[in-house]
């Protein structure tokens, strides 16, 4: 199960076309230095060697074959040298990294320390009868809180505390915004982050949303609507009209798409 999955570069017609580098921005929700740099080889062989590493293979289909399929284009036309290596993917490197969290597996990818794919995998749960094996839906309780691992770094802004506002109004059915509770929580939070300059002085998103679900008072699976919901009020608040890869919209997204597999 994938979230952001980025878009598959597509091989060049012919030589006469204008032969521009396939960047990272073009296949990927990256921003600054990173967006503007061209995928080079080594760049793709450091993800791969990340993905065996952790997950035992690449995947098929995801961000490694994805930097490969754009690094030998980019190769063929000439833009990028075999032994190339990105300059901020050589000094801060890729990554690949596991998070479990109430029996799935959340993959999250980053290069330069901007995430480029995040996965979500069921763990089927053993019960009591050998033989049978039975996977919960996602809470929405669950989906917070594997954003306090995912994002759990990011400054809780505007477009955040909207986004949270939308899951516990979904979680309780209740318009009302609990004392206290994790909406509020969060505003309060978005509202001192605005104040402050400086990045490592702002509250963060791990920090209003680790153990969520204690938190809520109800708590339910989480549908396609309830992951519309989220995504349409964090996209409404963010000036760039833009989800945060890993953030509360991308896991309730990709909690939804999980749980539909669960009950197909």
């Amino acid at each position: 199960m994938s979230q952001g999955q980025p878009r598959r570069p597509q091989q060049p017609a012919g030589q006469g076309e204008n032969q521009e580098p396939i960047k990272y921005g073009d296949v990927f929700n990256v921003s600054g230095e990173l967006a503007n740099k061209p995928i080079a080889p080594q760049d793709a062989a450091m993800m791969q060697t990340a993905e065996t590493q952790v997950l035992g293979q690449t995947q098929k289909g995801g961000t490694a074959a994805v930097m490969q399929a754009a690094a030998t284009r980019n190769e063929q036309v000439g833009v990028v040298g075999h032994n190339d290596i990105t300059d901020i993917a050589g000094e801060q490197g890729v990554s690949v990294a596991e998070t479990d969290v109430a029996g799935r597996r959340i993959i999250t990818e980053a290069v330069a320390g901007q995430v480029v794919g995040q996965y979500v995998q069921a763990t089927p749960v053993m019960t009591s009868q050998v033989g049978v094996v039975q996977q919960n839906a996602i809470t929405i309780g669950e989906a917070l809180e594997a954003t306090a691992k995912t994002a759990g770094d990011k400054p809780v802004d505007q477009s955040d505390a909207a986004a949270v506002q939308a899951a516990e109004v979904r979680a309780t059915g209740s318009n009302v915004i609990i004392p206290g509770g994790l909406a509020a929580t969060a505003q309060s939070a978005a509202a001192h982050n605005a104040t402050l300059d400086r990045d490592e002085e702002k509250i963060k998103l791990n920090q209003v949303l680790t153990g969520a679900t204690a938190k809520l008072p109800a708590d339910k699976a989480v549908t396609r609507q309830d992951a519309e919901g989220v995504v349409s009020a964090e996209l409404r608040n963010n000036p760039n009209v833009a989800t945060h890869p890993g953030g509360v919209a991308a896991s309730m997204a990709a909690a939804a798409r999980l749980n539909e597999n669960v009950n197909a």
